[in-house]
C-alpha cells in the first residue's frame, strides 16, 4: 500500500482499523475493548500480555486476527518441561553430515504464547529476548525474525500451582497488559448460538504484513506536543514512591513504573490518535492507553491489599489527580 504522505496514511488507517474490527467480529463476539488493545499493540510495534480464565476465545482471537492481518501465526503451549530449543529451534546433522538449523515455532509473524507462566524462567527468557531483539541466537549464530513480529502471551489468573510467574523486569517487556473478562449474558447467548451449529464463518484478509510495517513507521513519525510528553512522564513519575507528589501513591504503592512506561505511553497514544483520525496525540490519548500500559508495571503494598484497592483503582486515581 503506497501513500503520498503521512496524512493520507493516517486517514486510511482509521478506515482500515474499522474494517479489521468488522472482519474479526464475524468470528469473535464481544470483547471489543480487547480487540482494540491488541490491534493497538500491533500497530505500535509492541507485545501484549492477556490475562484471562480458560475458554474466553484467546486462541480464536489470535488465529482470526492473523488471518485478517495477512500474517503467519503459530501457537506454543507452554509447559513445565518446555526448553528454549523447543521454541527457538535447533541444529541437526543432515544427510550431508553438516549441521543445519531447523527454525522453531518462534519464526512466525503472530505468536500465541499460551500460559507463559507455566514454563521455567529459562524458556521465558528465550521468548522475551526474541520480543526485545526481534532475533534469536542458536549455536552462536544470530537469526533475525520476520517482520512484523508480535507476541500475544496469556496467563491464567486462577491457577498458581506449578507456575513460574513472570518477574517485573520481564513483564516490563510487554507493552500492554490486557484483562479479559467474562462475556455478558447476551454475548454468551450469541456465542453459543454461533459456535454450536454446522456453519463456520470465513474471514478474509484486510491488509498485508507490508501494510502493517508501513503503518507502524507512520505512527512512529507522528509529531507530539511537549505538553503531552510532559503529562505522560509526570503520570509515570507519580507511581514512584520515592519521587511522587501524590499522597495516594505513597500510601498504596511499593514500586513504580520505569522509563519504558513513558515511552510506551507516547507510542500507544500515537497509535490511539491515528486510529481515530488525529494527526497528533493529545492528553486524552495518553489517558486512553494508560491502564493497560501501567497495570503490570506498578506494585501495590500490603495496605492496598488489605483495603481491597486494586492496581486499576490506583491508576484511575493518579490519572485524575
Amino acid at each position: 500500500m503506497k501513500f503520498t504522505d503521512d496524512v493520507e496514511a493516517i486517514d486510511s488507517l482509521k478506515d482500515v482499523f474499522a474494517s479489521l474490527k468488522q472482519e474479526i467480529h464475524k468470528r469473535v463476539i464481544g470483547q471489543d475493548a480487547i480487540i482494540d488493545d491488541v490491534l493497538l499493540s500491533i500497530f505500535s510495534k509492541g507485545h501484549c500480555l492477556l490475562v484471562g480464565v480458560p475458554g474466553l476465545a484467546k486462541t480464536l482471537l489470535v488465529t482470526t486476527m492473523a488471518q485478517v492481518l495477512g500474517l503467519k501465526n503459530n501457537r506454543i503451549q507452554f509447559t513445565p518441561d518446555l526448553m528454549p530449543s523447543d521454541i527457538i529451534g535447533s541444529e541437526i546433522l543432515n544427510s550431508e553430515r553438516q549441521f543445519q538449523f531447523i527454525p522453531g515455532p518462534l519464526f512466525t509473524n503472530f505468536l500465541l504464547a499460551d500460559e507463559i507462566n507455566r514454563t521455567p524462567p529459562k524458556t521465558q527468557a528465550a521468548l522475551l529476548e526474541a520480543m526485545q531483539e526481534y532475533a534469536v541466537t542458536a549455536a552462536g549464530k544470530r537469526y533475525a525474525l520476520d517482520a512484523p513480529f508480535f507476541v500475544l502471551a496469556t496467563q491464567n489468573p486462577i491457577e498458581q500451582e506449578g507456575t513460574y510467574p513472570l518477574p517485573e523486569a520481564q513483564l516490563d517487556r510487554f507493552m500492554f497488559n490486557v484483562t479479559l473478562d467474562y462475556p455478558s449474558v447476551e454475548e454468551e447467548i450469541a456465542i453459543v448460538r454461533a459456535t454450536t451449529g454446522a456453519n463456520v464463518c470465513e474471514v478474509s484478509s484486510v491488509i498485508s504484513a507490508e501494510d502493517i510495517i508501513a503503518y507502524q513507521q507512520v505512527i512512529r513519525k507522528m509529531p507530539v506536543n511537549d505538553s503531552v510528553i510532559r503529562f505522560a512522564v509526570e503520570l509515570v513519575t507519580k507511581t514512584r514512591k520515592e519521587k511522587t507528589t501524590s499522597s495516594y501513591a505513597k500510601e498504596y504503592l511499593s514500586w513504580g513504573a520505569g522509563p519504558r512506561a513513558s515511552q510506551y505511553l507516547i507510542v500507544g497514544a500515537k497509535a490511539h490518535a491515528a486510529i481515530h483520525g488525529k494527526y497528533s496525540p493529545d492528553v486524552e490519548d495518553v489517558k486512553a492507553v494508560a491502564l493497560p500500559i501501567l497495570r503490570h508495571r506498578i506494585v501495590k503494598n500490603y495496605k492496598a491489599e488489605a483495603e481491597g484497592i486494586s492496581v486499576d483503582d490506583i491508576i484511575h486515581k493518579l490519572i485524575v489527580e
